[in-house]
């Protein structure tokens, strides 16, 4: 009789304990995330600011995307603040430790020190295309490149000598900060320009468009994400500047977009490059707002302008 009691009470411990190793584990796979039909664990929550600085081209994007990604759940503990100032502003802001992330039209090395060049890491996050844009008055929808070059060199003052109307032109030019100008320069005129007296200068691409929107005879450049209706981009040689055409660089007027960090990104601003290099963002947000995924790229480009194919 006295086995059995100690038989039964050896028993009865046993099952309080197998109930409470039961309860621990349901626990653990509670706070994993794990959920019941085995979906993958959540993203592990991030917490943290992240300031980025520079290109304005890329600047919707970047905007749009990081408004999108503090409402996600992971990320609701991170604050993302973009500024624009122009890629030389980005790239030396991050160099020099005042921003996590540096936005740049340009390859680092082609604005900063080799050394300083070095310690940075390139996350190349899209694709932007620079379009010629003028007045809808100034009477043209195409410029060749050395009709371009002349224009903004001076050369050639009415758009009359280019097919257009009897209308002065003014230029609408960005600093030489920008990696906007640096693009255009490099891929649509082949030369480096001065700012010629009469011209106008603005860092803003916002505000390039609305001058050359509402200034008779104006010219500008934009990225693609910027175009509508109240002004035209011109054709470059008869190439119209779209997506189709840069994958291919039958337009040849485009660059990278660059996030730049110094060394290893800190996390929460790795999370949110991540993000915006996420399938869903590449193939939704990236395309919508006029930019190319790199992934859609058939050609490659280093930092010193030369194209390969894939």
């Amino acid at each position: 009789m006295k086995f059995k009691k100690t038989l039964l009470t050896s028993l009865t411990l046993v099952f309080a304990l197998s109930l409470a190793a039961c309860g621990n584990n349901n626990n653990n796979s509670s706070n994993s995330g794990s959920s019941p039909s085995g979906s993958a664990p959540a993203a592990e929550a991030v917490s943290g600011s992240v300031l980025a600085v520079g290109s304005s081209a890329l600047q919707p994007l970047a905007q749009g995307v990081a408004d999108t990604f503090m409402t996600l759940d992971a990320y609701k503990k991170v604050s993302v603040t973009i500024q624009a100032g122009g890629s030389g502003t980005g790239l030396s802001q991050v160099s020099d430790g005042q921003a996590d992330i540096g936005n740049s039209d340009i390859f680092a090395e082609e604005k900063l020190d080799a050394d300083k060049a070095a310690e940075l890491v390139d996350h190349k996050v899209a694709v932007v295309a620079m379009a010629a844009v003028a007045n809808k008055d100034a009477g043209v929808d195409n410029l060749t490149k050395q009709q371009l070059v002349d224009i903004f060199t001076g050369k050639v003052t009415n758009w009359k000598d280019v097919g257009g109307a009897d209308e002065k032109i003014t230029i609408v030019n960005r600093p030489s900060s920008s990696g906007t100008r640096a693009t255009f320069e490099k891929f649509a005129l082949g030369t480096k320009t001065e700012d010629l007296q009469g011209s106008i200068q603005e860092d803003s691409s916002g505000t390039v468009k609305k001058l050359v929107a509402e200034t008779p005879g104006a010219i500008g450049y934009l990225a693609l994400s910027y175009l509508d209706d109240s002004i035209v981009a011109l054709k470059y040689e008869g190439v119209e500047p779209t997506a189709d055409n840069v994958t291919t660089n039958a337009y040849p007027v485009w660059a990278y977009e660059h996030m730049y960090t110094k060394g290893d990104a800190k996390p929460a601003s790795q999370a949110y490059i991540d993000y915006i290099l996420s399938d869903e963002v590449q193939n939704g947000e990236v395309v919508t707002q006029g930019f190319v995924p790199v992934s859609a790229m058939k050609v490659e480009r280093d930092a010193a302008g030369t194209v390969t194919q894939k």
